[in-house]
């Protein structure tokens, strides 16, 4: 069975990514520093993230959230939000093709990632205008040791008010709903199920691993629960 802790398929490219535990962590602590060190925020900060299901989405919320960072998801069904509504944000990232769509408004920050969501963190390759590339930008912080001080559990972890604590409890109940234990390798079908609570957190809490699969092609459905040895499907 596979040691990844992440693992990303894309079947419309044929794209295989994955990620241990040790991997992801680095660029976890990368995406920290990024935001603490080079960007100056600190905790009690918002970012907005709107992203799909990616190995390059959970290494931005972790590294967030590591960073004492308040979270507010924004998927698809967030289209035409106006961007004055809700909190004033201090960092978004931002899908590539979600960047002047005329389905959505992108609420405005000081500091704007874009993501091409290229295949093994290459650079993107078309940065819109006030936007800097986050693969590169995070890569530039690679090596850098985890923040120390981590977070307490009363903290807030999104821009509601929900605090870890809050959040960790319902990324558990998630598990439990779904039956997903410890060593389990999930596979997600990311068409299916955009929420990073169900997707990221309630694998992550329960001590799984994760298979993500855009675009997925239903016809490889057995060779990749073999392969993968996949247990549990979300």
């Amino acid at each position: 069975m596979s040691d990844q802790l992440i693992t990303y398929y894309d079947d419309a490219t044929g794209e295989r990514t994955g990620l241990t535990a040790a991997e992801l962590g680095v660029w976890v602590a990368a995406t920290a520093a990024l935001l603490s060190g080079e960007c100056g925020l600190r905790r009690g900060s918002r970012a907005g993230v709107l992203l799909p299901p990616h190995w390059q989405t959970a290494a931005v919320l972790l590294g967030a959230w590591a960073a004492g960072i308040e979270v507010s998801f924004r998927g698809w069904g967030a289209a035409g939000l106006d961007p004055d509504t809700g909190p004033a944000l201090d960092v978004t990232f931002v899908e590539r093709r979600r960047v002047g769509s005329w389905l959505e408004d992108v609420p405005p920050a000081p500091y704007q990632f874009v993501l091409g969501l290229a295949p093994g963190g290459a650079p993107s390759p078309d940065v819109p205008l006030g936007y800097r590339d986050f693969p590169p930008a995070a890569r530039a912080h690679l090596g850098t040791p985890p923040p120390s001080d981590g977070v307490a559990v009363g903290e807030a972890a999104t821009v509601d008010g929900t605090t870890f604590g809050e959040y960790g409890a319902a990324a558990a109940a998630v598990a439990g709903a779904r039956g997903i234990a410890a060593g389990d390798r999930v596979l997600v079908d990311t068409a299916a199920c955009e929420e990073p609570l169900i997707w990221l957190m309630a694998p992550l809490t329960a001590g799984a691993s994760i298979v993500l699969c855009s675009n997925m092609d239903r016809s490889r459905w057995d060779d990749r629960i073999a392969s993968e040895g996949i247990t549990r499907f979300l």
